[in-house]
């Protein structure tokens, strides 16, 4: 795709050109390894580099352009230097330029918060499939243009990774597009020149400090997404959360909020709870939904107002809703010949291991035991390890700490700092298990008739980072292979 530079600096902040701005260019790139000649590189100061660093290997690989904060001291005569006050916002806008900016054809939604952004992108991709319309998907688990997969490797892709993505969805027909928004794009302007049609706010609860460092700065990484929001598109907002007010504070967006618990616009209620779903009340009307759990009813009836928002009829929504089936690794059951029921779960924060661990204690019987099997990732959080253990034996018949992505920290101090938050009485009832198939392992040999295991923290994922290398591992595989081992089929 040839694009001039001058139609890619649209609507940025220039401060000084030094060289040819009307010029072609192939392509954009922040990575000196990816550049190719005749592109654009900008540099980006990141967590662990800074792009200014690498301005010589870029124009060594044939940058014909670079754009950044600072320009080098030596400025080859041939290549076009252009400074600007913020490259990472540049970086956003001048993707969605060289994209055509293809959010503006869609109407694209987005939601931010701690907890439920893949179930609601994927119920409200699944919900607008089965509406009719093509649409597109940008999740944690997979992304999707149209019917057609795409593997996804972060929970927001780079700014030009998700402008080739929306361009996709563009040029394939589809009319809406939903995606998750993380704190750390919204903090690296990863979406910056995207339009948006509306935004959804989820919870916030304790995550991501080893990034944000407080939970001040943590809020207002996620209040820029609603403050950014363009007049004529609306925010649905979580009025069960505290901080939902806080969000769309300065937000030029309409305003319409959703609640389980307050009062809303968008109101459920949830009238019986079972082991295979739930029945809702919904908008004044009864519907039975395969989903469990207070967190899936707030999850559902995000989805209701959004697409209530979008113009869609309250009874073929909840008609569909009725037929949706659980996101992979979320809050995903099995259930052994012998009675043994096994939960998956992405739950790796305090908050969301106490509503899994809350929603079981309310579908369980009283003689059934819950063995749970967790772990804390690594290179991430130190301050939820301990809050997280300690959720985890309160609620818990026993539990089994194990590794879960220890990436490049020992496993046994991860497990360490969990067992900080463990008193005499929870130690007792709590083990640890390094090998993660030994921990699961463990836990269907302890389970008996009746029993459920909860394994927390890895969800959908199907490796495990060990010392920079993804080793293939399947909470879901290995814990149905030990079930048909150990407990008969689970067929």
């Amino acid at each position: 795709m040839m694009k001039t530079l001058n139609n890619i600096l649209k609507s940025i902040e220039v401060l000084q050109v030094s060289g040819k701005p009307d010029i072609d260019i192939t392509g954009i790139s922040f990575n000196s390894r990816t550049v190719i000649p005749g592109s654009v590189f900008v540099a980006v100061k990141g967590t662990y580099a800074d792009g200014h660093d690498y301005i010589p290997q870029a124009i060594t690989n044939g940058a014909g352009v670079i754009v950044g904060e600072r320009m080098p001291a030596e400025r080859p005569e041939n290549i076009t230097f252009i400074s600007v006050s913020d490259s990472a916002k540049a970086l956003g806008i001048m993707a969605s330029n060289y994209y055509n900016n293809p959010s503006s054809k869609l109407k694209l939604i987005g939601i931010t918060g701690t907890n439920g952004k893949t179930t609601t992108v994927t119920l409200l991709h699944r919900l607008f499939t089965a509406l009719g319309f093509k649409a597109g998907c940008l999740s944690t688990i997979r992304n999707y243009v149209g019917q057609r997969t795409v593997g996804a490797t972060h929970t927001t892709p780079d700014p030009v990774q998700l402008n080739s993505l929306l361009k996709e969805m563009v040029d394939d027909g589809c009319q809406y597009a939903f995606m998750e928004v993380s704190s750390h794009a919204l903090a690296q302007q990863r979406v910056a020149g995207l339009e948006f049609a509306g935004g959804i706010f989820s919870n916030i609860t304790h995550d991501h400090l080893d990034y944000h460092k407080t939970f001040d700065e943590y809020i207002r990484a996620k209040k820029l997404f609603f403050d950014n929001l363009p007049g004529g598109s609306f925010a649905i907002i979580n009025n069960d959360d505290r901080n939902g007010k806080i969000m769309v504070q300065n937000t030029r967006a309409r305003v319409k909020y959703f609640g389980v618990k307050s009062m809303a616009e968008y109101k459920a209620r949830i009238i019986e709870s079972h082991v295979d779903g739930m029945l809702l009340n919904i908008d004044q009307t009864e519907v039975w939904t395969r989903f469990i759990g207070a967190f899936n009813a707030s999850n559902l009836l995000a989805v209701y107002a959004t697409a209530r928002q979008l113009g869609q009829s309250k009874e073929n929504i909840l008609k569909i809703l009725s037929t949706l089936e659980s996101v992979e690794g979320r809050f995903q059951y099995f259930k052994s010949d012998d009675g043994i029921t096994s939960i998956i779960d992405y739950a790796h924060t305090p908050d969301a291991l106490e509503n899994v661990l809350t929603t079981i204690h309310q579908i369980r019987s009283a003689e059934c035991r819950l063995i749970t099997v967790v772990g804390a990732g690594g290179n991430r959080d130190k301050t939820k390890r301990p809050k997280m253990a300690r959720v985890a034996a309160e609620m818990s018949d026993k539990v089994i700490l194990t590794s879960d992505n220890p990436r490049d920290e020992d496993p046994d101090t991860i497990i360490a700092d969990m067992k900080q938050g463990l008193d005499d009485i929870l130690s007792q009832k709590t083990i640890a298990i390094t090998d993660r198939k030994e921990a699961i392992r463990a836990a269907c040999l302890m389970a008996k008739t009746g029993d459920i295991i909860l394994i927390a923290g890895k969800g959908h994922e199907n490796y495990q980072e060990i010392k920079g290398v993804k080793y293939p591992f399947s909470d879901v595989d290995f814990v149905t292979e030990e079930l048909r081992i150990n407990k008969k089929t689970l067929e």
